[in-house]
């Protein structure tokens, strides 16, 4: 395919990505609507080939395009376009960030995963099968080379190539044959080596092989010899897996063992029942359907980072919410929830222990003149941290924690009042691993001292699920937000705005697993409560309603989120005024959902009035004027007008460094864009010095296997590969690309701060 440049005069094909027997895999560009995307490509059939081998293979392709883009499913890849070019058969599918499974084990050094992760994934596979099964289609070539592992967590179940539709059987056997066993030998069913029908439960059996692998670090039949597997398949029952790797879950050994039954009528009835196996918790730990709204109001919704102070409250305001804090601080320019102590509130905590439980060795009476003292550092601290200036709140909230705890002890309020503060100084430093420690420190001491339903334990502890988040360690985090939610719902009710907030955090955290119809189903929800509780136009009802447009984007349903995001954007502007920081924030959210439609002059418009409306309320250097600009390089890049967004991107960058550090995500983030100008400009050695910078501050910040690190490496890859320097990177030039430009990382860091 290397003479093929340009097919159909709109994918412009940038360099291989993947490479088989039969065809090609192309990163691409679709010069119509400005996107990455990827090509498979069927390699054309010499005349040394049958004629009617070419044929089928010919028809299998097709087939593969008709059957994938017949899914719309979040764990299933995204067909966008076929068709035949100048006698080559082509499909276009999104380009996935990420690895697939068997890329995993081998990187991996076919060491089995993390029981957490090969749990996750056997749910997701689950999930995908679930609905591909539900749709009449087998898969019936699943392997962990068909399996793709994406950089956010999400699992996507790729290469229908040899899939059957349920009402297609006659089609499928023409081009099989019959009783011609097709598959990878390590995952195929017995019923499938012997060449008998298949159905559903036939991938069932794979799933088993596959986890089985993830699980132990080889496969269920791991012999040399091609012919020995498929009798061990067929007559040798599987070694458990916990002989293997005792620490397994005794209930996942026994559903695996249930999946790879030597008859289909001995394994779990469908996908659904094996998760259910596996994680029987999960299901009651869902949201129930959601309800149909009753006169709730449509949804909108740009970007909130974070708390409003909002104007009088709704009338409908319960009175034991009338004292409440609510929302997130849009704001604030950081990354990460201000504390769930107003500051007001932090700022006047003495003595007084608010729990009924007392410290085992209490220290001594401390005299009220101390206490006062005390207290007033807390709020200058604070109002170092109002002022933006992070880096010396740290300092004084760990002096001050400090003292606070040779005159009241480690576990008095005060104490972790300041200890609380520091954790969130530090997140907005972008120095989330930090903060993690600090937010774990204080939930453990709060729940010695006020027990593990207080609400400032809760409090902490729902914190150190955000940071985990942040992290990307969003199933660990989604474990915290699930025990949270169920104490809150216990203790103050469902309706509670704390009770809410939860689960609005929670929802967010199901997108970042790529449970985005779940997100989108709790998101509303919680969109429709906080209407019901709050009123329509409170600042907490209009975040979730952000969030939900976030959801429709997610989901690639654009021109709603457009919609919604406007709506926000028009709520914000009545009811806290149109130069208020959260309207403006939402606005941001409008040239976004325009990017993403490709309307991007209309974006251009609208990050150009931003940027000065921004620049008027809050200064040049001011972080979410930074952000507006940053939005504007990306649309100047979609444009594909790169110098002027070069410019943009380096200037960004500047004063990014300046105002919140070298290593802060932000300023990365404006790096990284850097790089993608330059080697959209054919500047390949220039960009690897800035893609490499990032790559280091990303592995020192978020850690080696943070999804944002990963990106990086393979943005070091690609560029060494265009460099013709692929034997410097360790991983393998064929890895799958980030995106076009920063905008995904971008959007990633604003809905972080999103609470």
């Amino acid at each position: 395919m290397a003479d093929i440049k340009l097919i159909q005069g709109r994918y412009r094909l940038l360099d291989r990505i993947g490479r088989g027997g039969m065809g090609e895999v192309w990163r691409a560009r679709d010069e119509s609507l400005g996107r990455r995307v990827a090509v498979k490509c069927l390699k054309p059939l010499g005349s040394r080939h049958d004629p009617s081998f070419t044929g089928v293979v010919r028809e299998r392709f097709r087939r593969e395009a008709r059957v994938a883009a017949a899914l719309q499913h979040r764990g299933v890849t995204v067909v966008h376009d076929f068709g035949e070019h100048e006698g080559v058969l082509y499909l276009v599918m999104e380009l996935l960030e990420g690895r697939d499974l068997g890329r995993l084990l081998s990187d991996n050094a076919r060491r089995p995963l993390p029981v957490p992760e090969v749990l996750d994934i056997a749910e997701q596979v689950a999930d995908a099968l679930a609905y591909t099964h539900g749709q009449g289609v087998v898969h019936r070539d699943l392997k962990p080379a068909n399996i793709m592992r994406l950089t956010d967590g999400t699992v996507k179940l790729c290469d229908f190539g040899i899939a059957r539709l349920g009402d297609d059987v006659g089609f499928t056997s023409r081009l099989t044959g019959t009783g011609v066993a097709m598959g990878t030998p390590h995952y195929m069913s017995p019923e499938q080596i012997a060449g008998d029908p298949v159905d559903h439960r036939s991938d069932l059996y794979s799933l088993g092989c596959v986890l089985y692998e993830l699980a132990t670090g080889a496969p269920p039949f791991a012999l040399d010899d091609a012919w020995a597997i498929l009798v061990g398949h067929r007559h040798t029952p599987p070694t458990p897996p916990r002989r293997r790797r005792p620490e397994l879950p005794e209930r996942f050994e026994r559903a695996v063992l249930d999946l790879l039954a030597k008859t289909p009528e001995d394994r779990p009835r469908d996908a659904a029942e094996f998760a259910g196996r596996i994680a029987p918790g999960r299901a009651s730990r869902r949201p129930p359907p959601f309800p149909e709204p009753r006169g709730a109001p449509p949804v909108a919704g740009p970007l909130a980072p974070g708390l409003l102070t909002a104007g009088p409250p709704a009338p409908r305001l319960p009175g034991w919410a009338r004292r409440m804090t609510t929302g997130t601080k849009a704001h604030t320019g950081g990354v990460g929830l201000l504390s769930a102590t107003p500051p007001d509130a932090a700022a006047a905590l003495t003595g007084a222990w608010t729990g009924d439980r007392v410290p085992a060795h209490p220290a001594p009476p401390t005299p009220p003149g101390v206490r006062a003292r005390l207290a007033e550092r807390h709020r200058a601290a604070l109002g170092l941290g109002r002022a933006g200036r992070w880096t010396e709140a740290v300092e004084t909230h760990r002096a001050l924690a400090a003292e606070r705890e040779r005159a009241l002890g480690a576990d008095h309020p005060d104490t972790l009042a300041s200890r609380y503060e520091i954790a969130f100084a530090l997140g907005m430093l972008g120095r989330p691993g930090d903060a993690l420690r600090e937010y774990e420190r204080v939930a453990a001491g709060r729940r010695r001292v006020l027990g593990p339903d207080h609400p400032d334990t809760l409090a902490a502890r729902q914190e150190t699920a955000f940071t985990l988040g942040r992290l990307g360690r969003f199933p660990e985090a989604q474990d915290v937000y699930t025990a949270v939610l169920a104490a809150r719902e216990r203790t103050v009710g469902a309706d509670h705005p704390d009770t809410l907030r939860c689960r609005h955090n929670l929802a967010f955290n199901l997108g970042c697993l790529g449970r985005r119809e779940e997100a989108y189903r709790m998101a509303e929800r919680v969109a429709a409560a906080r209407a019901r509780v709050l009123g329509p136009d409170h600042p907490d009802t209009l975040v979730t309603r952000y969030e939900v447009a976030c959801a429709l984007g997610r989901l690639d349903r654009w021109g709603e989120a457009l919609g919604v995001f406007r709506e926000v954007a028009a709520a914000r502007a009545r009811t806290l005024g149109p130069h208020h920081p959260d309207t403006l924030a939402a606005r941001y959210e409008i040239g976004v959902g325009l990017g993403w439609l490709d309307r991007g002059e209309e974006a251009l418009a609208v990050y150009r009035a931003l940027v000065e409306d921004r620049t008027r309320a809050q200064g040049p250097a001011d972080p979410e004027t930074l952000r507006a600009r940053h939005g504007l390089g990306v649309g100047l890049g979609r444009l594909g007008r790169w110098e002027e967004a070069l410019a943009e991107a380096r200037e960004v960058c500047a004063l990014r460094e300046r105002a919140l550090g070298p290593d802060h995500p932000d300023t990365l983030v404006s790096r990284r864009e850097v790089a993608v100008a330059l080697g959209w400009l054919g500047r390949w050695s220039d960009a690897l010095a800035d893609y490499r910078r990032v790559t280091r501050a990303r592995v020192r910040v978020l850690g080696p296997d943070h999804p944002d690190t990963l990106v990086s490496r393979d943005d070091e890859a690609h560029c060494l590969e265009r460099l013709g320097r692929s034997e410097e990177t360790g991983e393998a030039p064929e890895t799958a690309e980030a995106p076009e430009t920063a905008g995904a990382a971008e959007t990633a860091g604003r809905r972080a701060r999103r609470r």
